[in-house]
């Protein structure tokens, strides 16, 4: 479990296919802390170290699965990923429940700067068996875009806004989304939840 809280933006040096998957190696500052079996967040995606060569780097998995659902397969080498490690139980909770499963992707439409922050426009494809499940933005709720938790407003029936401020933009792969960049988007697992109970 994650709190979308990124801890770093980091490179992407190395993409290796393997049948349908792929290995993402990525070169991270707090490396040597890692440990195999360890689950980081990537652009919101929750997977596992595989390896750790001891260089600055290790090395992710992404099934074919995880490809279709997310951005992950866009990715090219010098692209820039927000990750997060884990939770740790006794900590703060400074964003909201984020689970690394991604839910759909989603198109940037434009980006607006206002007096020093900016406004990102994205618009997702709507199912309406999903929509009825709580798979959709509500004014002023949470949702986690690229791995980050954020405020929606301007909520619509297959869009919404973020406003993101200079620390966010300047340290997340904020500053890299213009229109027509493709994100990952994880809506708030307590919105499916109420969703589900109310069509019991």
């Amino acid at each position: 479990m994650f709190s979308g809280i990124v801890e770093a933006a980091i490179e992407v040096v190395s993409i290796r296919q393997d049948e349908g998957n792929i290995h993402l190696t990525l070169r991270c500052p707090f490396a040597d802390e890692l440990r195999i079996d360890q689950s980081i967040a990537h652009n919101g995606v929750c997977l596992t170290v595989v390896s750790l060569p001891g260089d600055g780097t290790y090395t992710v998995t992404a099934i074919k699965e995880t490809l279709d659902r997310s951005n992950l397969g866009d990715l090219k080498v010098g692209d820039l990923v927000n990750v997060e490690r884990s939770m740790k139980i006794d900590g703060r909770l400074d964003g909201h429940i984020v689970q690394g499963h991604v839910d759909t992707t989603a198109i940037c439409q434009g980006v607006e700067t206002a007096d020093g922050s900016w406004y990102y426009s994205f618009k997702y494809d709507v199912d309406r068996e999903l929509a009825k499940k709580g798979y959709v933005t509500v004014e002023k709720g949470s949702v986690t875009v690229n791995g980050v938790s954020l405020t929606v407003c301007d909520s619509e029936k297959d869009s919404f806004r973020v406003a993101i401020i200079p620390y966010t933009h300047d340290n997340t792969n904020f500053h890299r989304i213009e229109k027509g960049t493709r994100v990952n988007i994880e809506f708030d697992i307590i919105g499916k939840y109420l969703a589900r109970l109310n069509n019991y």
